[in-house]
């Protein structure tokens, strides 16, 4: 007994074979837990919605606000190089066309831009970020809508029209947007059409031709009348001389007689 009881005392002894232990050691169960939220009472729930609190909302929906300034950007010195050279692309070409600046390889661009230089028209290149502000401040504010994307300016001191269209016809990829000649907005078609025109030296032609012929028949309508007068007066200087049988051959005729009127 004395050895059982010190065995309790040191831990327990392993159970004999056979027999179950007199003493078992059994766990004590867990205290209620006390920190669970407690359901609000019914009553105070309604109270708590009736009370609670709605802010008002906004006159004008926050999409709808115009964004914040942003901070200007202090002008670099390519920019600024690149407005300069803009405007004095506009300032000294007569006709500037506004193409797609699609993604031809570097071979074929080569070949393009000399094919143009052959007939004195140039391509350049342009950000629309230097554009844009330049011709919102001309008198070119009607060809801001071609400038969407990519583009490409075709520019020549003289309107070679019709070079500039054979040229991009042999690259159908490569479209005509419109462009200006000599400060008149063009559209693809108005090129096109302005391409069809007669050269300058045959309407000068046809011009000087036209006012040699008018200046030909005023000229003969002057000499008209008087060669009628003239040749009416010898008429009745002849008759005069027939009519008059006592005048001697070699004195003159007397002055013609007064013709009455009929």
């Amino acid at each position: 007994m004395a050895v059982a009881v010190a065995g309790v005392l040191r831990g327990g002894l392993p159970p004999q074979a056979g027999r179950l232990p007199t003493l078992q050691f059994v766990r004590c169960g867990s205290k209620a837990v006390t920190r669970h939220r407690r359901v609000m009472h019914f009553e105070r729930q309604k109270l708590m919605a009736v009370t609670e609190y709605i802010p008002p909302k906004p006159a004008v929906n926050p999409q709808c606000l115009a964004p914040p300034p942003k901070p200007l950007q202090e002008e670099t010195g390519l920019v600024r190089l690149l407005r300069r050279e803009v405007a004095a692309v506009f300032r000294d070409n007569r006709m500037i066309a506004v193409c797609q600046n699609v993604a031809l390889s570097a071979e074929d661009k080569l070949l393009m831009r000399h094919r143009l230089r052959k007939h004195n028209i140039l391509m350049k290149v342009f950000p629309n970020q230097v554009l844009k502000p330049f011709l919102e401040a001309s008198k070119y504010q009607n060809l801001l809508p071609l400038f969407v994307g990519h583009t490409m300016l075709l520019v020549s001191e003289e309107p070679k029209v019709k070079e500039m269209v054979r040229i991009l016809r042999g690259v159908p990829f490569l479209p005509l947007l419109g462009g200006c000649v000599d400060d008149t907005i063009l559209s693809r078609q108005g090129f096109i059409n302005y391409s069809k025109l007669p050269s300058l030296a045959l309407v000068q032609g046809e011009l000087v031709g036209g006012l040699t012929l008018l200046v030909a028949q005023t000229h003969s309508l002057l000499q008209h009348q008087p060669l009628q007068l003239t040749t009416l007066l010898d008429q009745y200087v002849r008759q005069q001389r027939e009519g008059a049988p006592g005048t001697p051959a070699g004195e003159p005729p007397g002055p013609p007689s007064a013709v009455p009127d009929p």
